[in-house]
């Protein structure tokens, strides 16, 4: 019995050391994939595929960097094997919710400069404010894009980091009260413009696209719960690590290598080209919507790890008769 036990618990070691490094490669894979896209599209790097088109040196630099990072993810896996799955889950979490937190207030933030900014331009109003000099610039996608979106969005991460609320209850809210704005000044004042109508859009995009880590992270996604509500602990746990990895963690890749995958990408193109609308005076936040998508991905890949993390360490730790708590039982 004593060395039944021992082998079921080096089982468990085995298979908790695996995961913990299958997890922690995917993630710092992630940072040597979004190296590697700025190298190759903004830099004209030759990319992986380039070792089999005689790429030179800097082909096989950009696979050095894959390398690099993955070896990194072992070294750490390696040197705090007294962390468990369940640690890991919760620090991983712990940074994508702040990751989470800073893209929501930066979408809030930037949304409400966005649409003042093309609110004064609209009634021209704004060369009264700012000179005739930067209200010309305004009207440059880049110049807007790189002088105002941009630290705004730094602004939005630095009060993620001394705020705990995640922010998309401010931003549901606001939505709201867009939405409301516009019908009240449609049908009462006769006042409609462009930037109204992409302000709901914007913050709508940003807020189904980043509460969706967010939902996954509370398990309130939809389930089909016909088979998985009876499942007991160690079944879910089966099913929650295997679903991460076919369902989950594979199509953020899909995503990220189409989205990113070439300058002309539907991901990096609007992005790197500051693309707007041709709405007349509207916001100039058409390029982040693309760019939410790309936040889509990240943030659900490193939620998809966690989870998996978690499930495995579900899966380790019940008994073959436990069933789950109420609290983990969503549907």
């Amino acid at each position: 019995m004593i060395v039944a036990k021992s082998e079921v618990s080096a089982e468990a070691g085995g298979l908790a050391l695996w995961s913990r490094l299958f997890g922690w490669a995917m993630l710092s894979g992630l940072v040597a994939f979004l190296i590697n896209v700025y190298f190759t599209n903004a830099l004209g790097w030759p990319g992986l595929s380039g070792i089999l088109r005689s790429g030179g040196a800097l082909a096989w630099l950009q696979v050095a960097i894959y390398i690099a990072c993955i070896a990194a993810a072992c070294f750490y896996v390696q040197k705090n094997r007294h962390i468990t799955l369940s640690d890991d889950s919760t620090k991983i979490t712990s940074f994508n919710t702040w990751l989470i937190r800073g893209v929501f207030w930066a979408v809030l933030i930037v949304g409400v400069a966005d649409a003042t900014i093309s609110f004064l331009r609209v009634e021209n109003l704004l060369e009264s404010v700012v000179g005739e000099t930067v209200t010309t610039e305004l009207g440059r996608p880049e110049f807007r894009g790189i002088f105002v979106h941009i630290p705004l969005m730094v602004l939005g991460f630095v009060i993620a980091s001394f705020t705990r609320t995640l922010g998309f209850h401010w931003l549901t809210l606001l939505i709201v009260i867009a939405e409301l704005s516009i019908v009240f000044t449609r049908f009462i004042f006769s006042y409609e413009q462009a930037f109204m109508g992409d302000l709901v859009r914007y913050w709508y995009g940003g807020l189904f696209l980043f509460a969706s880590a967010y939902t996954l992270l509370a398990d309130e996604h939809v389930r089909v719960d016909v088979l998985y509500a009876s499942f007991r602990t160690k079944t879910r746990g089966i099913v929650n690590s295997v679903g991460s990895v076919l369902l989950g963690i594979s199509l953020c890749w899909t995503i990220m290598i189409i989205g990113f995958g070439a300058k002309t990408a539907i991901i990096y193109s609007p992005l790197t080209k500051f693309e707007v609308s041709q709405s007349g005076y509207g916001m100039y936040v058409k390029y982040q919507l693309a760019g939410f998508l790309g936040v889509f991905a990240i943030t659900m890949m490193i939620q998809f790890v966690a989870f998996f993390l978690q499930a495995v360490s579900d899966y380790l730790h019940a008994s073959d008769d436990e069933m789950p708590t109420a609290s983990h039982s969503h549907g």
